[in-house]
């Protein structure tokens, strides 16, 4: 099947999961940005988000996306390399008109993956998993697993010198997110046949304006609990 055995094949299901992965995360930080104005809106998500069939099926596709989005990436990078020869070895100039990121997307991804993992760890294991396996309740903490605001609070501020740590890297992994989404959307637009002499520019302008809002949501929730915040305004409406 060409999808699988072309490389224009492949950089099409790189662009479908890889633009199925950023409608997620808009989806992701819209619901994050709930728990700044309220502990209980954003508490009734996670339940209604938590270990529900639904949840479940949708967090099982979500893991799949992410392995093949990963599985092909992998693979256009070698082929890539393989392409190239010995040549990649050359010392050249950077081109002209290409952006770093495009030049460094595998190694965003790398530190994309590697933040997920700790992502998983901190909120995942301790809410949907601890639902199922513990009873309700979180595994490092006496919240309970659908507590996601007590959650936040604890791992970017009530956890001590790690919820430094913890706000460090978390801001570090979106950064890497941001670079790694405003090359992917003009990109997956441009391979899915969407981006033409006209509107080339135009998608790279709306993929840097559209990235910076998503992730600067993300980022905005981790400082208002780093910095203390959530202790200051009480957001209990």
């Amino acid at each position: 099947m060409w999808l699988t055995t072309s490389s224009i094949g492949r950089k099409v299901i790189m662009s479908v999961t890889g633009t199925a992965l950023i409608l997620f995360l808009t989806f992701h930080a819209c619901m994050n940005v709930v728990a700044l104005f309220s502990a209980e809106g954003y508490n009734m998500i996670c339940e209604f988000l938590g270990s529900n069939w639904y949840a479940v099926a949708g967090t099982a596709v979500l893991a799949a996306l992410i392995a093949i989005h990963f599985i092909y990436a992998v693979i256009l990078t070698l082929q890539n390399r393989k392409a190239r020869g010995q040549s990649r070895y050359d010392v050249t100039d950077k081109p002209e008109k290409v952006e770093w990121a495009s030049q460094n997307m595998f190694v965003l991804g790398v530190i994309i993956c590697l933040g997920l993992v700790l992502h998983l760890f901190n909120f995942w294991f301790n809410m949907m998993f601890a639902e199922f396996a513990n009873g309700g309740m979180a595994f490092a903490t006496d919240f309970s697993a659908t507590d996601g605001y007590g959650m936040m609070k604890f791992t970017f501020h009530d956890a001590g010198t790690i919820s430094i740590v913890y706000s460090v890297l978390y801001l570090i992994w979106f950064a890497a997110i941001w670079f790694h989404m405003t090359h992917g959307l003009w990109s997956a637009m441009q391979t899915l046949g969407l981006s033409g002499k006209t509107w080339f520019n135009r998608w790279r302008c709306i993929s840097n304006i559209y990235s910076t809002c998503v992730m600067l949501c993300f980022a905005v929730v981790v400082l208002y609990f780093a910095l203390g915040c959530a202790d200051c305004c009480g957001a209990t409406c």
